[in-house]
């Protein structure tokens, strides 16, 4: 089992510089008000990835500074955690650190290494439970009571919550697309009418890929055919000659009769052969271009009506780019994606049906595991009330008794509900139950919501028996009690004092207390004390032992340490739980 051993903080509230020793049973805190006892609960706060608040920088100082030694075994849940974040264990040891500077920027160390504060976080949910006053005030809210009964029936109402949960997070996103489908059809079927225009629009045109561009290139051609033709046919007879002019010289005659001079002397230099072959490869392109060029002047269309039939097929391509895209591929582009679209909204009704059905199907499952919740909490109801019965039997309230109210609301109509014992009940994320905590002080007195019918000591030892309830369901390997003695005294305080020792034997327990009752049954108790140095304010805490034990008890049961009367009675209380133990 994980155990705290040490804390040293500095520079944190009203604390310079101190170090906590804990008992690895009970160890009962206490001090003058204002001392800085809380400040003990805040530090393992920090160190357990709290919040850090920079206004608990103590004055003057650059940062606070929270360290600890906890001591864990092999294998278990810390252990583990804390090899995953890349921390060293020594010797069993897992060292802990939390600054927070005046600034307040914050930095978390473990077993040596730089973590994220999220993994001391982490750690907290597995190494310590941490109550005070205002846990006291949640346990009033319905919520919390459900969810402390949830934790106590632990894997019978896990199972089906989990279940429960996934179906009732599947079915608000299928109420959520209904939701969706149904109000905004008309805005779909408007969509759906522009989307079948532009597509009848466009397969009325049926534009082939490329065309436009392929269009515009011809529309260039036959608007100028004639001015074409002529070039065409004169650089023919530039090129080849004019057979009604066989005096005129053309490229091609003079190129040959080149060819021909270098030819009848190649054979006497081979640079000269070169230029020879250069020619010749000019004699045959000319050839080429020629017979290209009477080919293009043949087959040129310079037909007017071919003209006109383009410029038409080139305006309707033109009506199409101006609506769906820049050119004939984007068009076709939005056509497809458009006609995808269309699909989906015309297979609306279809999805309607679908989710419809869905949406029953999970209303119908969320009846049956909503069933098994209720039937699941009410049978930890009985077993969890009768175990914190008795342990208010040993916190001085032997006629107290503890239930469970659980029950659910009808729906406000048959649509927004599930079916829960034959009605229609309104249902939530954690099920249809409503849970609360009642307490009959006394024989006769009715049940009430503690809310109503607790005092503070009443909800104090409730709490207190709720947590013990929860050790032997659930343990954790250390619990800290900030006040939670709260409104306790006389015979009260020393049965929770006696209970907290008992709690003690399976866990760590950490108790911030003003009651001698409940430190006099502590294993360690440690002296929270503040000395007044000029302006600057001070606080150390040490452990008590012997006669120092004595007087600080004395001092909480009269307020003066030397009172013979509370001398005796601090003795006796030290005897008494000596006596328990």
């Amino acid at each position: 089992m994980s155990v705290l051993e040490e804390m040293r903080i500095r520079s944190l509230g009203v604390i310079d510089d101190a170090v906590v020793e804990l008992s690895p049973g009970f160890t009962a805190v206490t001090g003058e008000t204002g001392a800085g006892k809380t400040m003990v609960v805040t530090s393992l706060g920090l160190l357990l990835g709290g919040r850090a608040d920079p206004a608990l920088v103590r004055i003057g100082a650059k940062a606070a500074v929270v360290e600890g030694r906890i001591t864990v075994a092999d294998g278990d849940a810390v252990a583990l955690r804390a090899e995953e974040a890349g921390a060293e264990i020594e010797d069993g040891a897992l060292l802990i650190s939390r600054t927070v500077s005046a600034e307040g920027r914050s930095r978390a160390h473990l077993g040596g290494r730089s973590v994220p504060v999220g993994v001391l976080s982490e750690l907290a949910d597995e190494l310590v439970a941490v109550h005070g006053q205002t846990d006291q005030q949640g346990l009033l809210k319905p919520a919390r009571q459900r969810q402390a009964l949830d934790r106590y029936a632990g894997d019978g109402v896990a199972g089906p919550l989990a279940k429960y949960a996934a179906a009732y997070r599947r079915l608000r996103d299928v109420a959520a697309e209904l939701d969706e489908l149904t109000t905004r059809a008309r805005e779909r079927a408007q969509e759906a009418d522009l989307l079948r225009f532009g597509l009848n629009e466009i397969a009325a045109v049926e534009p082939l890929p490329g065309e436009d561009t392929e269009l515009a290139a011809e529309a260039q051609r036959l608007g100028h055919a004639d001015a074409l033709a002529s070039a065409a046919a004169l650089a023919h007879t530039a090129l080849a000659g004019n057979p009604e002019d066989p005096e005129a010289l053309d490229a091609t005659t003079v190129v040959a009769a080149a060819r021909q001079a270098l030819d009848g002397v190649r054979s006497h230099d081979p640079a000269l052969a070169s230029l020879a072959d250069r020619v010749g490869e000019i004699s045959i392109l000319l050839a080429d271009v020629s017979g290209e060029l009477s080919g293009y002047a043949d087959q040129l269309d310079a037909d007017p009506l071919r003209l006109a039939a383009v410029e038409e097929r080139r305006a309707a391509l033109t009506a199409l780019t101006r609506k769906y895209g820049e050119d004939i591929t984007a068009v076709l582009a939005w056509a497809q994606e458009g006609a995808a679209r269309l699909t989906e909204l015309e297979g609306d009704d279809d999805r309607i049906g679908e989710l419809t059905a869905e949406r029953d199907a999970l209303r119908a499952e969320l009846s049956d595991l909503g069933q098994a919740l209720t039937d699941a909490r009410t049978a930890a109801a009985a077993s969890f009330a009768e175990a914190v019965t008795e342990e208010l039997a040993s916190l001085a309230m032997p006629h107290a008794r503890v239930s469970f109210d659980i029950r659910q609301t009808e729906a406000a109509d048959e649509a927004s509900g599930i079916e829960n014992g034959g009605r229609n009940v309104a249902y939530g994320p954690s099920g249809a139950d409503e849970v609360e905590l009642l307490l009959a002080p006394h024989p006769g007195a009715q049940p009430r919501p503690i809310a109503k019918g607790a005092s503070g000591g009443e909800l104090s030892r409730v709490m207190l028996a709720v947590e013990v309830v929860f050790a032997g369901s659930d343990p954790v390997p250390t619990y800290l009690f900030d006040e939670v003695d709260a409104g306790v005294g006389g015979k009260a305080a020393v049965e929770v004092g006696r209970r907290l020792a008992k709690l003690a034997k399976s866990a760590q327990v950490v108790v911030v207390t003003h009651l001698p009752q409940v430190a006099a049954f502590a294993d360690r108790q440690l002296l929270v004390e503040k000395t007044v140095d000029g302006s600057v304010t001070s606080s150390g805490v040490t452990v008590l032992e012997g006669e120092d034990r004595v007087r600080e008890l004395s001092r909480m049961l009269a307020g003066q340490e030397d009172s013979e009367t509370a001398r005796a009675h601090a003795e006796e209380l030290l005897a008494t739980a000596r006596a328990d133990g």
